[in-house]
């Protein structure tokens, strides 16, 4: 097996000038992440990594799909008794990454995460799959079970009960809506050289940049 640690490759294929960045992240945003999907090199280019902490502040990661994002924030949907909700409940400092690496891409998003409303949560559940629907009911996710059979046998006990009509929004089911206070953007560069801006809010809410060293 190769040593790990002579696994590495130049950057370069791209390069970021704070003269070409939008002085709104979210359109930043919104430019990287069209190129992404356009780009066809992802199977998932909404998936990110969301980054919790727990009690102990062991912090925990995940990768979740980007669901809708504006002028307010980055919204993703989960189950309300997961561990990453858990660990929000009572810390709800949180920290996303986009990992766009194909692209030379990095996109670090850290800031605060506040629930959805019941009617928000309720729009989005029901524009859902009927199976991705089924499945919020019939998992306890971060829960342990014995055997995936029982998983499955939960999925139909779900589907009959839920055979005629639309499926209820489950009260343990909803999402969070990332208010940021930073914003980074990492393009890749020759040497290790990378590119890195992060805009921040100021004390009147305003987005400043600055350029970080690599």
């Amino acid at each position: 097996m190769k040593d790990i640690a002579d696994i590495r490759r130049q950057y370069g294929t791209d390069q970021l000038h704070q003269a070409d960045l939008h002085e709104n992240p979210m359109e930043q945003f919104k430019l990287w992440l069209g190129q992404a999907i356009e780009s066809n090199l992802f199977t998932d280019p909404t998936a990110m990594n969301v980054a919790t902490v727990d009690n102990d502040g062991m912090p925990s990661q995940r990768i979740v799909l980007l669901k809708k994002y504006d002028d307010s924030g980055f919204t993703f949907f989960t189950n309300l008794k997961s561990n990453k909700a858990m660990q929000l409940a009572d810390n709800n400092k949180i920290s996303l990454h986009f990992g766009w690496l194909s692209l030379e891409r990095q996109v670090i998003i850290r800031g605060e995460a506040h629930k959805l409303s019941v009617a928000e949560n309720a729009q989005y559940f029901l524009s859902r799959p009927r199976d991705s629907q089924l499945a919020a009911w019939a998992s306890h996710q971060s829960k342990t079970v014995a055997t995936r059979k029982l998983l499955e046998q939960a999925f139909v006990q779900m589907k009959n009960k839920f055979s005629n009509g639309d499926i209820p929004l489950p009260d343990f089911w909803g999402g969070y809506k990332v208010k940021p206070v930073s914003i980074e953007f990492w393009q890749g560069r020759e040497n290790r050289l990378h590119d890195r801006f992060v805009y921040k809010l100021n004390e009147q809410g305003e987005w400043f940049i600055q350029r970080v060293q690599p």
